[in-house]
């Protein structure tokens, strides 16, 4: 064969020498972090640093590390450690060190709480940088899962059952023993152990059961004031129209645990919820976030353990800290639709368009370029006048908007950055996670802004 090839020379290139400054170029963002980083005011960490002991690594270099990770899709802190070794951005924010993983995982867990307010000060960087400025809003959630497995997990009819049975086994032992003179149990069987063993499990379980016994009567307690509302808008529809509402009425709540409520012991405050990649049910937590309809930064986040959004809605909005300004109108989907959350964002100046319903597909082309419709009637409901306000020209053409704003956000978390899990449990700890998780992508944003 007379082809020739360009082979590499392995021994060679071993001992090859690399500048960073030429493979690491000015505006890399790895070095976009740093600088950013030398930028925030860390003196709340500093502060919870004792002056004993050997030096440890500095916070700039952890959460550059941390930062650097998360944006580029690098959670685990075993991943991080082995990357200050083998990745150059990684190498050069390390400082050519390599903190292990303990160090990285420790410190990331030890700081969360300080986090919300390097999220603040990032986003007036941004705004010194002129790539912010706080005017319309679109707000979305997501489930991602928790660090837990269903196979950790007890519904309330099967834990009632097993409660019956370990406190049967219990009985049953304690007649053993004091029967047990008479020659009858096994010489390797130790009685007060095996009750001990089983009255702890009962302990557990009856944890389990206060929680959900909790949970359910908040949910009641929420349920019933949403049956109330139908209730009282059917009756309100009835009147107006002199007629009974066509449709069957809305079914009561039930008060109490229903038999499928599941407690987690892996992480008890994660709940199941409904999976929308395979229409199954995991254990997850309800990300939420708000972004800026312009910059396309997440400017507000927060995280619960509720599966309905309606409830999310006014707590996610709060969290747009008011050193960044104050959103003026506010995109939400059909999931947030309650007059609660219409009177709490206008309460707070901000000027709902929250969507009554379901888009139906396939239009065609009358849908967009019909004329106004004709506004609602004095006494329409507050549904009757969000669905006409989303109908008007400025409602539909800032509404959609919601398509290329908060949707693709929380695409490429999820996609490009691959977060799909955390790696932290509990309530808490998950939402300082979500907080990193946001912070990151918007330094990755901010950096693409910059260099255009």
């Amino acid at each position: 064969m007379t082809r020739k090839f360009k082979t590499a020379d392995y021994e060679k290139t071993l001992d090859l020498q690399i500048n960073l400054r030429d493979v690491l170029p000015p505006n890399h963002l790895a070095r976009f972090i740093v600088d950013v980083i030398a930028q925030l005011d860390l003196s709340k960490i500093y502060n919870q640093y004792s002056d004993q002991g050997a030096p440890p690594y500095a916070p700039e270099l952890l959460l550059g590390l941390l930062f650097y990770g998360y944006a580029t899709g690098v959670f685990s802190s075993r991943k991080l450690e082995k990357a200050t070794h083998e990745v150059i951005p990684f190498r050069f924010i390390a400082g050519d060190m390599h903190p292990d993983h303990d160090t990285i995982a420790n410190f990331r867990k030890q700081f969360l709480a300080e986090l919300k307010e390097l999220f603040i000060q990032i986003l007036l960087i941004a705004q010194e940088m002129g790539r912010l400025q706080l005017g319309n809003v679109s707000l979305d959630g997501s489930k991602i899962h928790a660090d837990a497995s269903k196979s950790k997990a007890v519904s309330y009819k099967r834990l009632l059952a097993i409660e019956a049975y370990l406190q049967a086994e219990v009985n049953e032992l304690f007649a053993l023993a004091e029967a047990a003179d008479g020659g009858q149990l096994p010489d390797e069987m130790n009685i007060p152990d095996e009750i001990e063993r089983r009255k702890q499990r009962l302990a557990q379980l009856a944890k389990a059961k206060k929680v959900l016994e909790a949970r359910a009567q908040a949910r009641y307690a929420a349920e019933k004031a949403e049956y109330d509302a139908k209730m009282q808008a059917r009756e309100e529809k009835a009147a107006k129209k002199g007629r009974k509402p066509l449709g069957r009425p809305p079914n009561p709540p039930t008060p109490g645990p229903h038999d499928k409520e599941q407690y987690n012991f892996t992480d008890p405050e994660s709940r199941i919820m409904k999976n929308a990649n395979n229409s199954g049910f995991d254990q997850h937590y309800n990300t939420q976030v708000v972004v800026d309809h312009d910059s396309r930064l997440i400017v507000g986040n927060w995280l619960c353990n509720q599966p309905n959004d309606k409830q999310a809605a006014l707590p996610t909005i709060d969290t747009v800290p008011p050193e960044v300004g104050q959103p003026k109108k506010a995109n939400l989907d059909t999931g947030y639709f309650s007059e609660n959350n219409i009177v709490g964002l206008e309460e707070r100046g901000i000027d709902p368009y929250i969507a009554t319903g379901r888009s139906p597909h396939h239009q065609g082309w009358r849908a967009f370029f019909l004329d106004n419709p004709d506004p609602p009637p004095d006494n329409a409901s507050v549904k009757e006048q969000m669905a006409y306000k989303l109908r008007t020209e400025i409602g539909n053409a800032l509404y959609r908007l919601r398509k290329s704003t908060v949707e693709p956000v929380i695409g490429i978390i999820k996609e490009v950055l691959g977060f799909r899990q955390f790696s932290l449990r509990g309530l808490c700890a998950s939402g300082g996670e979500w907080t990193l998780v946001c912070l990151a992508y918007n330094l990755k944003r901010l950096h693409t802004l910059q260099v255009g």
